[in-house]
């Protein structure tokens, strides 16, 4: 029996770290939510703690996701294990079991699911360890889901080694709409940009690679964006988006 939804826009959708409106962000409870809402795709951000382990988590502090002050390049991962990724501030304590999730937990989600991985590799971490030592953590954890997995950054330069050293797709994240046609950019071949909807130029997109816009909340902006170029759609919401674009 046909559902009524059209299966190209649930394929165009890219859970912003996880179901992010619903649960803590980076949290295997958000990647498990966002994937039990027919998530094809699913982006996270990726920071390395003090003994290398690559965790799930978009700040440079603990603040925001664990209540705790601490820069996550300055915490172990013995510590990391007994602090709670609740989001109070969004959720109080309906999630105050969740764990701080490690990268490669997420990636068994990922494969287990079949879906497809956006790894944003963060700067803090890219400032504090070194380029290399962030690749050289990430590499193992990330195996299952090989051929599944595109690695995107704000920095070039993370990317330009990793096309050498992983063998993952790279997608550079833009810091200005106007880098979509900027010759370092072309010079990279990306498989995906993304770029933050506040940032885009008027009228038609054109890039070199398929354009990931974020944040987009709602289907009337998700399909003007579509008629402009927009290839995929980053949403925090993507149960709700995918039902209104029906």
């Amino acid at each position: 029996m046909s559902t009524g939804r059209d299966p190209s826009w649930r394929e165009r959708l890219v859970a912003h770290r996880g179901l992010a409106a619903r649960f803590p962000e980076n949290t295997l409870a958000s990647v498990r939510g966002a994937l039990a809402a027919g998530a094809t795709r699913v982006e996270i951000d990726v920071q390395l703690c003090a003994d290398s382990v690559p965790i799930l988590m978009h700040d440079g502090d603990l603040r925001r996701l664990c209540g705790d002050p601490r820069e996550v390049a300055r915490v172990p991962s013995s510590e990391l294990s007994h602090l709670r990724a609740a989001e109070a501030g969004r959720f109080g304590a309906r999630f105050a079991s969740e764990r701080v999730a490690t990268l490669r937990e997420f990636a068994r989600q990922i494969a287990d699911a079949g879906a497809h991985a956006y790894v944003e590799l963060k700067r803090e971490s890219i400032a504090h360890f070194g380029a290399a030592a962030v690749l050289a953590a990430i590499e193992a954890p990330l195996s299952p889901i090989e051929g599944r997995c595109t690695l995107i950054s704000f920095d070039f330069d993370i990317l330009a080694l990793a096309r050498t050293r992983l063998p993952h797709p790279v997608g550079l994240v833009l810091g200005a709409g106007a880098e979509l046609c900027a010759p370092h950019v072309a010079a990279l071949a990306p498989s995906v940009l993304f770029c933050d909807d506040r940032k885009l130029p008027a009228g038609p997109l054109h890039a070199p690679a398929p354009l990931c816009v974020y944040e987009v909340s709602s289907a009337a902006r998700a399909r003007e964006l579509a008629e402009r170029g927009v290839e995929l759609f980053e949403t925090f919401d993507v149960e709700r988006l995918a039902r209104e674009l029906g």
